[in-house]
C-alpha cells in the first residue's frame, strides 16, 4: 500500500512540476500570502527566527523579510517537485553559472575524501543532482516518519540510484560515511539540521547558541577529508540558479568540537546572509537550549497556539 500511495503522489508531483514557471510563481505567492494571513506554523516560526537572528530590523523590515521567506520556501517546494519528476540532464540546464568547480575537482583528485556541506539555502535538491552527475556520493538524510514518505523519496530519487547512496541518519551512519571517506569518496551532509541530544554542541548562529551537529567535524578530523560548502542559489525569480562551491574554514576539523561547530555555523551563516529570503527560516533552529542557561524554548508560545 505505501508504494501505491507513493506512486499516486509521484504522478501528482509530476503534474504540478509540469506547470509553467509563471504559474508556479503565482501559486507560491498565493501560498505565502495565505500562510501569513492564517498564521500558519511556518509563518510563525519564520517570524520568530527572524526576530532572533535579525534583532536590528524594524517590525516593517522583518515583516517584509518574513513574506519573502515564505514565498521562496513555497517556490522551492514547487521547484523541487519539478526537479524530482524531470530528467536530471534537463534540470542541470537551470544552472546558468558555476563557481568554484575547480575546488571540487581538486578535492576529488586529491583522494583524501570530500565532505560537501550543503545548507538549507536555495535549492539543495538541484545541488544533489549536480553532485550525482559528477561523482558517486553518499548523502546523509533524515528518514520520513511514514512508510509512504520513505517510499516516495525512493521513487523520486531513483534517477540517481546508481550514483547516490542514501544513508539514514541513524547509528550505523557514522561507520558508513567514515568508510566512504577513507576510500577517497564523497559524502554530502546538511550541516544545519538540529541533531539529537548528545550528538551536537552549542555554537553561535546569528549571535544565538544553537545545538549544532558534530558529525561533519568529527569525520573531517578523523579522516583528513577536505570540507567544502556548496549550494545552488536562485538568480532573480527563478528558474535560473548559480552553483557556488566555497572552501570551509580549517577550524571545522578542529578536535575542539565547540571551536569546530562555531566554524561550521559561521560558514552556514555567511551563506544565509547572502540572501536571507533563500534560507530555510521555517525550521525551529533554536528549540534546544544550553543546559543551565535559563533560556526558554523560544518557540514554546507558538506551540501552545496550535
Amino acid at each position: 500500500m505505501p508504494d501505491l500511495i507513493a506512486r499516486c503522489l509521484y504522478l501528482l508531483a509530476k503534474l504540478v512540476g509540469a506547470l509553467p514557471t509563471p504559474v508556479l510563481r503565482a501559486i507560491a505567492s498565493a501560498v505565502a500570502t495565505l500562510g501569513r494571513l492564517a498564521g500558519s506554523r511556518e509563518s510563525r516560526v519564520a517570524l520568530r527566527n527572524l526576530e532572533l537572528a535579525y534583532p536590528e530590523l524594524t517590525d516593517d523590515e522583518r515583516a517584509a523579510l518574513q513574506k519573502a521567506v515564505l514565498r521562496t520556501t513555497a517556490l522551492q517546494t514547487l521547484e523541487t517537485l519539478r526537479l524530482w519528476t524531470r530528467p536530471h540532464a534537463r534540470n542541470l540546464q537551470m544552472l546558468r553559472e558555476q563557481h568554484g568547480v575547480g575546488l571540487f575537482d581538486a578535492a576529488l583528485a586529491d583522494g583524501r575524501g570530500l565532505i560537501v556541506c550543503a545548507p538549507h539555502y536555495g535549492n539543495w535538491e538541484l545541488l544533489n543532482q549536480w553532485l550525482a552527475a559528477r561523482t558517486p556520493i553518499s548523502i546523509l538524510y533524515r528518514a520520513p516518519d511514514s512508510a509512504v514518505g520513505e517510499a516516495f523519496l525512493r521513487r523520486v530519487r531513483a534517477g540517481a540510484a546508481d550514483r547516490v547512496r542514501q544513508v539514514r541518519a541513524e547509528g550505523p551512519a557514522v561507520r558508513q560515511l567514515w568508510k566512504t571517506l577513507k576510500e577517497g569518496g564523497v559524502v554530502g551532509i546538511l550541516p544545519d539540521q538540529q541533531p539529537k541530544a548528545g550528538d551536537g554542541a552549542f555554537a553561535p548562529f546569528f549571535g544565538m547558541p544553537a545545538l549544532t551537529m558534530t558529525l561533519a567535524s568529527r569525520l573531517a578530523e578523523r579522516t583528513g577529508a577536505t570540507v567544502l560548502f556548496a549550494y545552488c542559489e536562485r538568480i532573480g525569480d527563478g528558474p535560473d540558479f548559480a552553483l557556488r562551491i566555497e572552501p570551509a574554514h580549517p577550524a571545522i576539523a578542529d578536535a575542539d568540537l565547540v571551536r569546530a561547530t562555531t566554524a561550521l555555523n559561521a560558514g552556514v551563516e555567511h551563506i544565509a546572509r547572502r540572501d536571507p529570503a533563500q534560507y530555510q527560516w521555517t525550521y525551529k533552529r533554536y528549540k534546544a537550549r544550553p543546559s543551565g542557561s535559563g533560556d526558554d524554548n523560544p518557540y514554546l508560545d507558538l506551540e501552545r497556539r496550535r
